[in-house]
Parts: C-alpha cells; sequence; structure tokens
C-alpha cells in the first residue's frame, strides 16, 4: 500500500501531462476555464476594489464568440494581453466563460441580469435563452415590474410579453409589489395603455400616485401635486377616469390635487349629466380578459315603436359555459340621431343581487342597428346559473326586436367552441320585453 501522503498526490491535479487524465474535448476545455495553464489573455473584469483578473485562452473565446473573434484576429485586433473590462461584473463574466468552456449553465437570481447584459454583449444567444428561460420560470407577480424594465432595457421582447401577461392576470399584486414604484416612465406607460389589466380604475390611480411620489424623490422635486402631475406626464393622461364610480372620484383624483379644476369639473359633468359632455380621458374598459369578443343577437326580426315610461326592459338568461359578459348591444330612435341615457345592469335571479351595472349614455344614427353599451367592467356569469339582463331607458321611441329565440348558440371561429344561451321571461315589470319581441337584441360577451 501507498504511504497516505502519495495517495494525496495522486487525486491531486498534475499540471504536468494533465491531458492524460481528461478523456474527452470537453473535459479538457473545462479544466482551461479560469486557469492560467495555457492562458494567453487576462481581462480586469468590474470597478474599483471588486476588479478580479482572469486567466483566458484567445481560441475558445473566439471559437464561442464573434466579438471575441473580432477582438483578437479582426482588423482592429488587439494585440493587449491584459483587457479591462470594467462595465462587466466578474460573476457575470466567470458564467459566460463557464458556459463558453463546458457548456454548463452557471445563473441564479443574483446573476442573472448581469450574466443576460454580459451574454448579450458578446453575442452568445445561447446563453442569452438560458438566462430569458430560467427568468421566465422565476416570474411572478411581486417581480415582474422589475423583470419588465430589465426585459426592454436588454431588448427581450418575448419576457416583455410574458411580464404583461401576468401582470395582466395578477395586476393588485404586481402594483402591490415593491419593484413598481422603481420603473422608468415609459414602462409604466406601457402598462397603463393595456386594454387587458385587472383592476378597478381608482387603484391604478392610487399606484400611479405612488410611482410619481418615488418619480419626484429621483428626481429631487418636492412631492407636491404639481410635481407629481410633471413627472407622470403622458402617464396621466392613460388613467381612465370615466370608469370610476363618482364616489371613488369624488374621494380620490378630485381631491389629489393632481388634476386641473377644469379636469375636475368636466368629469362631474361625464358622470351626472345626459348626453355626456366629451372629456379628455379614455372611456373604454379595461376588459381583462384574452381572445377575442364575441356577440349573440336574440331577434330575427326589427320592427319601430318600443315606448319608454322608466321601467326597465329585462329579460332572464343562463349559458352552457362560464362567460364574461361586457356590455349589451340596444335599439335606438326611430326619429333620426338622438341621444339615450340608460342604466344597464345584470342581476342574478336567485339573491336579486346586482353584479354589475352602469348608469351612462348612447348616441344613435336613427338605423336599425344595435348600439354598444358597455359595463364599467366585465361581469362573470357561470354556467347553467340564472341571470337578468336589464335595461332601463330614457329617450324617444325606438326600434324594437320580434321573432325572437329560446336558444341562441354562438361558436368561436378558430376553436369552434359553443356558447349556448338559453333566454326566459323575466317576471314583474319588464316594460313589455320577453323572449319573443322588446329591447336587449345583443349580449356582447367573451369566453
Amino acid at each position: 500500500t501507498l504511504p497516505s501522503s502519495a495517495a494525496v498526490l495522486v487525486y491531486r491535479e498534475p499540471v504536468y501531462n494533465w491531458q492524460a487524465t481528461k478523456n474527452t474535448v470537453k473535459e479538457r476545455f473545462a479544466f482551461l476555464f479560469n486557469n492560467e495553464v495555457l492562458s494567453d489573455v487576462h481581462f480586469l473584469v468590474g470597478k474599483g476594489m471588486g476588479v478580479q483578473r482572469i486567466p483566458a485562452h484567445r481560441f475558445a473565446l473566439a471559437v464561442g464568440s464573434a466579438v471575441f473573434d473580432a477582438m483578437f484576429n479582426g482588423g482592429m485586433a488587439t494585440t493587449s494581453t491584459e483587457i479591462e473590462l470594467p462595465d462587466v461584473e466578474p460573476a457575470a463574466f466567470l458564467a459566460l466563460l463557464k458556459f463558453l468552456y463546458s457548456d454548463e449553465v452557471q445563473i441564479g437570481p443574483e446573476t442573472v441580469m448581469t450574466t443576460l447584459y454580459t451574454a448579450k454583449k458578446y453575442a452568445v444567444p445561447a446563453l442569452e435563452a438560458h438566462c430569458v428561460e430560467f427568468l421566465k420560470k422565476n416570474l411572478r407577480a411581486d417581480n415582474a415590474f422589475m423583470l419588465l424594465t430589465q426585459a426592454r432595457l436588454f431588448d427581450e421582447p418575448q419576457l416583455a410579453s410574458l411580464c404583461l401577461e401576468n401582470i395582466d392576470k395578477n395586476t393588485i399584486d404586481a402594483l402591490s409589489a415593491e419593484g413598481f414604484t422603481d420603473i422608468d416612465l415609459d414602462t409604466l406607460i406601457a402598462v397603463l395603455e393595456r386594454d387587458t389589466l385587472g383592476v378597478r380604475e381608482v387603484r391604478l390611480f392610487g399606484a400611479a400616485v405612488r410611482w410619481a411620489e418615488a418619480e419626484a424623490q429621483r428626481q429631487q422635486l418636492e412631492p407636491t401635486p404639481e410635481n407629481k402631475r410633471k413627472v407622470l406626464g403622458k402617464a396621466l393622461s392613460l388613467i381612465r377616469f370615466p370608469l370610476m364610480t363618482i364616489e371613488e372620484f369624488a374621494a380620490g383624483p378630485a381631491q389629489s390635487g393632481i388634476l386641473t379644476d377644469r379636469e375636475v369639473v368636466s368629469l362631474f359633468l361625464h358622470f351626472t349629466v345626459n348626453p355626456k359632455p366629451h372629456v379628455e380621458f379614455i372611456d373604454r374598459p379595461r376588459c381583462c380578459l384574452r381572445g377575442k369578443e364575441c356577440s349573440i343577437i336574440r331577434f330575427g326580426q326589427v320592427e319601430s315603436r318600443w315606448g319608454y315610461s322608466g321601467t326597465s326592459d329585462r329579460i332572464r338568461f343562463s349559458v352552457n359555459r362560464r362567460i364574461f359578459v361586457v356590455g349589451f348591444g340596444l335599439y335606438g330612435s326611430i326619429h333620426g340621431p338622438t341621444d339615450y341615457q340608460v342604466n344597464i345592469q345584470i342581476i342574478h335571479t336567485d339573491s336579486n343581487t346586482v353584479l354589475g351595472q352602469n348608469d351612462t349614455g348612447f348616441s344613435c344614427d336613427g338605423s336599425a342597428n344595435t348600439f354598444r353599451v358597455m359595463f364599467k367592467e366585465p361581469v362573470e356569469i357561470l354556467p347553467s346559473v340564472n341571470y337578468i339582463a336589464c335595461a332601463t331607458l330614457k329617450g324617444p321611441d325606438s326600434h324594437y326586436g320580434t321573432k325572437g329565440m329560446r336558444k341562441v348558440t354562438h361558436e368561436g371561429p378558430a376553436t369552434g367552441t359553443k356558447t349556448c344561451f338559453t333566454f326566459c321571461y323575466a317576471a314583474g315589470n319588464n316594460n313589455g320585453t320577453s323572449v319573443e319581441d322588446g329591447q336587449i337584441p345583443e349580449v356582447i360577451f367573451y369566453t
């Protein structure tokens, strides 16, 4: 038996004849990673006290990266054996070299962003893809905004769109996360422009104000209402104030000092008078749903003269699968272009609970078409449950539908998914609307 000291020697990597202990090209290259053996270049990576001197091999780097190839072999090639890289993190540079020498991926939450930057800088798309994959796996509501900022910075559109989808699905959690107030203005605008956020508009306004306070601090400004408005810039115009209830608006935005007196007055008028005056803010609902808008019409023919005396038109309905109703199509005037005041509701029949409603108005052109009236947010409709669709109109006599159908089926063009509506008479005051004829011809929904 060998003495124990010799046994130690056997297992130590011999620098002389080390090649004999490596059976494959991969093993031989992996041995050279971060190793002085045969090295012909050194990188001084990082800055200040954190600089690391890392040995490397021109050939190995040039084989794995066109940027290194140009650095060592191109027309402007460097002859220097010490290359300074102050903009690169040592850990990220080592992760890049590890990958180039051995195909091994070494990334963690702390280093993934700097490694992604380094992989892009040295044109190593395979490592870049591993970084993006790692980020996708670790994408959560509480880091979605932070990752979205990075994805936009590093021009990673696929990662950016996954972050935005996550923010759509978990809007409230994402807005509450620490990283939200650190995003840049362009990212804030990209989010506020979306039609698919799942949150009440008043909460979105509150989040934008929090962001503005943080941004004012970053710009060393006092967090006054004027400065908050200034730092928000175009983002303020993307808050959809008309989607708030009058109570939400009065309690928050109207008193914030961020809106001008003129804007506050015009929004209060928008909430309270009909026909609604034009406001500078978007009133399109944010529908936190994907896919295409669908609609069904329950009448076969349109006739004229349906009158209104303050009673609601009502029809009972149920569906065979879960959907989200976003609005109704209603008939308009037989007397040419007119404005109507209208309140629309969806009521859960058994509990008599109002699930969604909107006090609004619509303009019609005198034709027999339907005119869209939308809820402020989507109303979830569950299968085999009875609901009442309700519309209370104020205005002149209108068209109405006849040859109504008890069952109406919508088939999704791409998927072939069938959504089947069953309509029934709604007892009580219904202004004469029934399965056979009346108002509320169209239901607009997402599946």
